[in-house]
């Protein structure tokens, strides 16, 4: 009996071994697939290593690394769904990653400009610098607060919807008996918390 079982699994798992590596968007789409990255410990740091780490230039430099790799991943997710690799909901979460990671983007693209424009200002005031820079960094300064604005609307609305989304699939899943009311309760939690927040 073992062996007629382990045959046509030995056979599929081969295949599949196969087909991956036949595939060539496996070799160039998907170098650094996980969306868990190990926190960085401060003892494994050097000095020029930790100061570059809190300057606001290295932020918007790695949120944009992170924002990058997470429009890659979900780039690839429809195409894991539709071969059966991924889940619809792991699907909606890698497509709310993305939104998060633009509006962190957003935000410290903001916070930067407005150190910009709090120095420009001080140069002004000794001289160093022109009016017509501080203005432009002002500009610059109000476009990125709109940007910023319009990232948040863009993350709530997209939180909003996996909550709601979840609640349906919590539901239907306690409906056919796989999920615990505990987890419809939570995920009613959830949604109450985010719709609290935007009102």
């Amino acid at each position: 009996m073992t062996r007629l079982v382990a045959l046509p699994v030995t056979l599929l798992a081969t295949m599949m071994v196969a087909l991956a590596e036949q595939s060539p968007e496996n070799q160039s789409e998907e170098p650094d697939s996980f969306d868990i990255e190990p926190p960085i410990l401060k003892e494994n740091l050097s000095e020029e290593s930790l100061s570059a780490t809190t300057a606001p230039d290295s932020d918007v430099a790695r949120l944009e690394k992170q924002f990058e790799r997470a429009k890659r991943n979900a780039a690839s997710a429809e195409r894991l769904s539709k071969i059966g690799v991924l889940s619809k909901m792991e699907v909606e979460q890698r497509f709310l990653r993305v939104v998060r990671c633009e509006s962190d983007l957003a935000n410290a693209r903001l916070a930067h400009a407005k150190e910009e424009v709090t120095d420009q200002e001080s140069q002004v005031a000794t001289g160093e610098s022109t009016k017509d820079e501080l203005e432009a960094a002002k500009i610059a300064l109000a476009q990125l607060t709109e940007a910023a604005q319009l990232a948040a609307q863009k993350r709530e609305r997209a939180e909003l919807d996996f909550a709601e989304a979840n609640l349906r699939r919590q539901e239907k899943l306690l409906h056919l008996g796989s999920a615990r009311k505990s987890d419809v309760n939570r995920a009613q939690e959830k949604l109450a918390e985010l719709k609290a927040q935007k009102n």
